[in-house]
């Protein structure tokens, strides 16, 4: 595991540092070479409003994620973006399906393949409907279309009821919690982390009162 753990940080690295210069490319074209560049004031200012906005999940997001996502799963899954949504669930479902205990080596290595996996088949669609999707959904039927909208909350309701199954105490605790952070007057950027940080804290607490946790 140290030598999977090294190639882990050493191809992550690598891998995002020539994707963040991949997407430096085209608006360094655009401004320098087309010459279109529409001064750094207005870029700043872009910037400045960007961070202000979703700043704070590129500090959040990695502490939330890794828990289950491991260190290579973390290099893959915000290398190819769509976490919430596929890696997350992907990897969860992988280490399901070989019984392996979450936190541990074997879940780690697991999600690292549930996670390249969907990120494959989520390049093979992504291809597909880009080619001929605008084809494909004018011909679905107005009732389809209007699934779409519960995709998102029926993949996170399957996540919590894969991990509630095992221990049902813990489920309703964490529904709780989240219908709490959902419905309290903050920052809808800041609900996912805390909601999770908030059902964490609890769980150890309640893990740590039974003796199940030294320290």
């Amino acid at each position: 595991m140290d030598l999977f753990y090294q190639r882990s940080h050493f191809w992550g690295r690598l891998t995002l540092f020539i994707i963040i210069i991949m997407s430096l490319m085209p608006p360094l074209y655009i401004s320098f070479v087309m010459d279109a560049h529409p001064g750094w004031g207005v870029i700043g200012a872009g910037i400045l409003g960007y961070a202000s906005f979703i700043g704070i999940m590129w500090i959040l997001e990695p502490i939330t994620y890794y828990p289950t996502l491991g260190v290579a799963g973390t290099y893959l899954a915000f290398l190819t973006g769509n976490i919430a949504n596929m890696c997350l669930p992907c990897s969860s479902a992988a280490q399901k399906a070989v019984g392996a205990e979450p936190g541990s080596q074997k879940a780690e290595v697991a999600g690292v393949f549930g996670i390249a996996v969907a990120s494959l088949t989520n390049i093979i669609i992504l291809v597909i409907m880009i080619l001929g999707g605008t084809y494909f959904i004018s011909i679905l039927p107005p009732f389809v279309e209007g699934m779409f909208g519960f995709v998102l909350p029926a993949i996170f309701g399957a996540v919590l009821g894969q991990f509630a199954y095992r221990t049902p105490k813990y489920g309703i605790i964490a529904l709780v919690i989240g219908m709490a952070v959902l419905f309290a007057p903050i920052f809808s950027l800041i609900k996912i982390p805390i909601c999770v940080a908030l059902t964490i804290a609890v769980v150890l607490f309640m893990e740590k009162q039974k003796g199940n946790l030294n320290g």
